[in-house]
């Protein structure tokens, strides 16, 4: 009984200050971005109930960014006070291990990961997706001014680009679609422009209207001038580039695994888009390594107050990000493996968690 008791007053007061946290967090970046975007809403005249919304929907990522901040900072400040208030000592005196004294963490943050995982996986992005669409609108942000903004290998011998995609009417707008030898790759042998590409849904084949096509022989080339193209051997769908034009970030885990496989299927390198969807994964479970990593050190502590673990948050959450930003320099240049990269530095965290662990017996 005095077991339960102690789970639930532990709980509680992480909870809390996980709470407390990630408030905090939240509301200092929300300060410090609306100083800096502050002439930006006044240039465009943004209306107030439209910036309130703004940073609503801005909210999501950054408390899906701070999570595992918070996480740690309660873990930290939750057995750094038992152990400066003594009641840690009194927790020891009646035979309770470390690995019991850290069962309620571990068992709540677990919880956390879980819905972090579904958070991040799905809301963040839903959220991000209203964001974008402010900037765009208001702000004038995110706006692609290139001739063409997607660029896509259909399969490995064709490239297509595309200037602007318009879902509503599945029609795609100043295109190129550009044939190359199987033989030699640096050879152009066909090549169509044409003003707009639509899908017929019955067919189930692309139109182009109005435009060119031009067949190059070793000696010559040829060009046929058109109203309309049939397009029978085209391997994308008009969903396919909806998604190629939005950010990875505001693309959810089903829609990041439907981009890994239309990347896969058109032999292009998906290296970037698997990082970032086992990374998905790996941030979520960073909330439950660092708990396992920093309890320890905090249940053992006797001097240093708060600021002692403030510091020690700041001083993990930076290697944290360190080890995090060079596993994902060498997976985007193919040195690791897409899965290793994501989960890189959970796992040299986790080694030192469970030899920290080890160490710190009570």
């Amino acid at each position: 009984m005095k077991i339960k008791i102690l789970d639930r007053y532990l709980i509680k007061q992480f909870l809390q200050t996980i709470l407390f946290g990630l408030f905090a967090f939240t509301l200092i970046f929300v300060v410090i971005d609306a100083m800096e975007n502050l002439d930006d809403f006044i240039d465009q005249s943004v209306p107030t109930l439209k910036i309130l919304h703004y940073y609503f929907v801005f909210s999501p990522e950054i408390i899906r960014l701070m999570t595992p901040v918070a996480v740690l900072f309660a873990a930290l400040f939750t057995a750094g006070k038992a152990a400066n208030l003594s009641e840690l000592t009194a927790i020891k005196a009646s035979g309770v291990s470390l690995f019991r004294f850290m069962l309620p963490f571990i068992v709540t943050t677990f919880f956390i990961s879980l819905f972090s995982i579904y958070f991040g996986g799905y809301l963040v992005p839903m959220a991000n997706k209203t964001k974008i669409n402010i900037e765009q609108v208001y702000l004038k942000k995110n706006l692609s001014f290139a001739e063409s903004n997607i660029y896509f290998q259909d399969n490995k011998t064709r490239i297509v680009s595309i200037s602007y995609f318009d879902t509503e009417r599945n029609r795609a707008n100043r295109v190129s679609i550009q044939d190359f030898s199987s033989e030699d790759l640096t050879r152009m042998v066909r090549r169509i422009d044409a003003v707009f590409l639509q899908y017929d849904s019955t067919k189930k084949i692309w139109i182009a209207d109005n435009g060119v096509e031009r067949v190059f022989y070793p000696d010559k080339q040829e060009a046929k001038y058109f109203t309309q193209l049939e397009i029978n051997n085209l391997n994308f769908l008009p969903d396919d580039l909806t998604t190629k034009q939005r950010k990875t970030s505001e693309m959810n885990l089903a829609e990041l695994r439907e981009l890994i496989n239309s990347q896969l299927r058109a032999g292009n390198d998906p290296t970037s888009t698997l990082i970032e969807y086992h990374s998905r994964f790996a941030f979520a479970a960073t909330n439950l390594i660092v708990v396992l990593f920093g309890l320890p050190i905090s249940a053992n502590k006797r001097k240093g107050g708060l600021a002692a673990q403030v510091g020690l948050n700041i001083l993990v959450t930076f290697l944290y990000l360190v080890f995090m930003k060079i596993s994902q320099a060498f997976g985007k240049n193919g040195s690791l493996d897409p899965v290793l990269t994501a989960w890189f530095a959970n796992i040299i965290f986790l080694a030192a968690a469970i030899y920290n662990l080890f160490r710190s017996r009570l």
